[in-house]
């Protein structure tokens, strides 16, 4: 068992100072004096430190992507340390642009691998392209058979690199994540890339207009992608509409306005969005390819997960964005949004995943994934197989 005793709670709202025993991966009490016999359990002090839950990683590349500008650019796998270090303790994975080279087989046994090694972890079906590519045939089976599969995504929409589909051909796929979600007793998630062409958020706005399916069935991903495309996605959230920030970023996009996360949560609050209707994900391991307007390759970076957090602190430190409603974007929210049971927060029965950050900075000290202590007072203690 693990015992964190005086931890000031954060779940993600302040709950005053409390501790927390753990055990067979749950939370089983929370009370603000538990005595256990040391030599039953690890004891963690974390008397200046604030407790707050696991953080949610909901788009990562989890076995690479890439591949834009040919073989050679094809990004890495993540490593289970980059997680660790970023206190994320659990990922979503998907595929990208390449739903070749890169299998759902594939991307199944990497995720299978991450939760072996010490986090939990989702995906999402398909890649790219409609029709989605699936491990079973069928979008509906792979959500109904397959326990980790979670939703579809990320399929390309207002991209030269989509498959550039008929709105028909979008919401027949839209409407097979709904049935899959429905009768699989999950989330259904269709996660959308958005591009920067100009057709941006149209196909989701008809469909929300001219169908039934209810806008939680619609992640757009990317939304601070650039200035216009911001401004819409901000009238969609307005609407009802949940959307997505990216927080792996590249100087060639910051210059041509790419609109920071933390900086964009803020204006979407001041804008009067609801706050449970924003996620940021990092896009890791993701390639970050820069594109000229023929739609040629002028250089390459790629996402990383620790990017995830770093922008929560600046929402905190930065934009003054409450430390409650910043850690709800990576905490709660894609825990409702993709009903991770046990996720998202922190009680009795919930999984023991917690994350104790430094007040005086709000930097990283201690994660916890499961119950298991991945890293202690800033140092990594368990590693991927091969690190």
């Amino acid at each position: 068992m693990l015992l964190i005793k005086n931890a000031d709670i954060h779940s993600p709202d302040a709950q005053g100072r409390c501790d927390i025993l753990a055990g067979g991966g749950k939370i089983l009490r929370m009370h603000p004096d538990i005595r256990i016999p040391r030599r039953y359990c690890e004891v963690i002090d974390a008397r200046n430190l604030l407790a707050v839950p696991g953080f949610i990683d909901g788009h990562v590349h989890i076995m690479g992507g890439g591949g834009e500008g040919g073989p050679a650019t094809r990004t890495p796998e993540l490593v289970l340390s980059d997680a660790v270090k970023g206190g994320v303790t659990t990922v979503v994975g998907c595929l990208g642009t390449d739903g070749h080279t890169r299998t759902m087989g594939g991307l199944l046994a990497k995720a299978q691998g991450l939760e072996a090694e010490g986090i939990s972890t989702f995906i999402v079906t398909g890649h790219y392209a409609i029709p989605a590519r699936t491990l079973t045939g069928s979008v509906e089976e792979d959500l109904l058979y397959i326990d980790k599969v979670v939703g579809v995504g990320e399929i390309a929409l207002s991209d030269h690199r989509s498959s550039q589909p008929t709105f028909e051909a979008f919401l027949r796929l839209a409407g097979e994540t709904r049935r899959g979600g429905i009768l699989a007793g999950k989330a259904g998630v269709l996660n959308i890339h958005l591009g920067d062409g100009r057709r941006g958020l149209e196909y989701l706005r008809r469909a929300l207009a001219e169908t039934e399916i209810p806008a939680r069935q619609f992640l757009p991903t990317h939304i601070n992608r650039n200035p216009d495309l911001f401004e819409e996605g901000v009238a969609y959230a307005l609407g009802g509409g949940l959307v997505d920030f990216t927080t792996s970023t590249v100087p060639a996009y910051q210059e041509t306005g790419e609109v920071k996360p933390s900086r964009g949560l803020k204006r979407m609050l001041d804008a009067g969005v609801d706050p449970g209707h924003v996620t940021f994900t990092s896009d890791g391991q993701g390639s970050l390819p820069d594109f000229d307007a023929a739609g040629r390759m002028q250089g390459l970076g790629i996402g990383r997960v620790t990017s995830l957090y770093a922008e929560v602190r600046d929402a905190v430190l930065q934009e003054g964005i409450p430390l409650a409603t910043a850690l709800r974007v990576i905490t709660a929210n894609p825990a409702r949004i993709y009903r991770l049971a046990g996720k998202g927060g922190l009680a009795p029965g919930m999984d023991a995943d917690l994350v104790l950050l430094d007040p005086k900075d709000l930097t990283v000290h201690t994660v916890v994934a499961r119950g298991r202590v991945l890293m202690k007072a800033r140092k990594v203690l368990v590693k991927g197989t091969f690190e």
